[in-house]
C-alpha cells in the first residue's frame, strides 16, 4: 500500500495525478480495465521555483489509467489520454496552456523504488535543487522520451530526457 501511495504522489509531481475512480459508461470507451483519472486540485508553487508564484491547473483532462499487477509484487500504472496544464504567473496574471499528453508507465518495484517512463510531451516539475542537479528548468514541458528513477523515499536517482520544448518560467516572465 505504501508503494501505491508513493507512486500516486510521484504521479502528482509528474502531472499525471489524482485518485483512481471507476469510469462512467460514457468514459468507458478507452477499453478493458482502463479507468478515468481525475485531475488534481489546482496547485500554487512557491516563488523559489520561478522567481514568482505559479498557479498550476488542469483545464483539459481526458486521461485514463490501467493498473497491472505482476506475480513478483511489482505494480505498473499505465497512463494515456489528452491532458493540458495551464500555468499562471500570479504576479502579472500571464497564463500559458500547454499540451502535456504524454503516454506514461510508472513501475513500482519490489524494493519500493519507482521507474517512470513517458513518451510525448510531459509536464516536468522539479525542485530547484533537482533542476540544478539535472540542468533543467524547475517548470518545463519536455518532449520525447523521459525516464525518471526514484528511490524508495521518493528522491530522484536518475533522469534522462529528450529536449525542453517549453521553459515555463521563462515563458511566464
Amino acid at each position: 500500500m505504501r508503494r501505491l501511495g508513493m507512486i500516486m504522489a510521484l504521479g502528482t509531481l509528474a502531472g499525471m495525478v489524482g485518485g483512481v475512480v471507476t469510469a462512467s459508461p460514457a468514459l468507458a470507451g478507452r477499453g478493458h480495465k482502463w479507468e478515468f483519472m481525475p485531475a488534481p486540485p489546482a496547485v500554487t508553487l512557491p516563488a523559489s521555483w520561478c522567481g514568482f508564484k505559479v498557479r498550476l491547473t488542469t483545464p483539459v483532462n481526458k486521461e485514463f489509467i490501467k493498473v497491472l499487477k505482476a506475480s513478483d509484487g511489482s505494480m505498473t500504472f499505465l497512463y494515456t489520454g489528452s491532458y493540458r496544464h495551464s500555468y499562471k504567473n500570479l504576479s502579472t496574471g500571464k497564463v500559458i496552456t500547454e499540451n502535456v499528453s504524454a503516454s506514461a508507465r510508472f513501475t513500482g518495484h519490489a524494493d519500493d523504488s519507482v521507474t517512470a517512463v513517458s513518451r510525448g510531451r510531459s509536464s516536468s516539475l522539479l525542485t530547484p535543487a533537482d533542476a540544478n542537479r539535472f540542468g533543467l528548468p524547475t517548470l518545463s514541458v519536455l518532449a520525447g522520451r523521459l525516464v525518471v528513477s526514484f528511490d524508495p523515499e521518493g528522491h530522484i536517482t536518475s533522469l534522462s530526457h529528450g529536449h525542453v520544448a517549453v521553459d515555463v518560467c521563462a515563458a511566464l516572465s
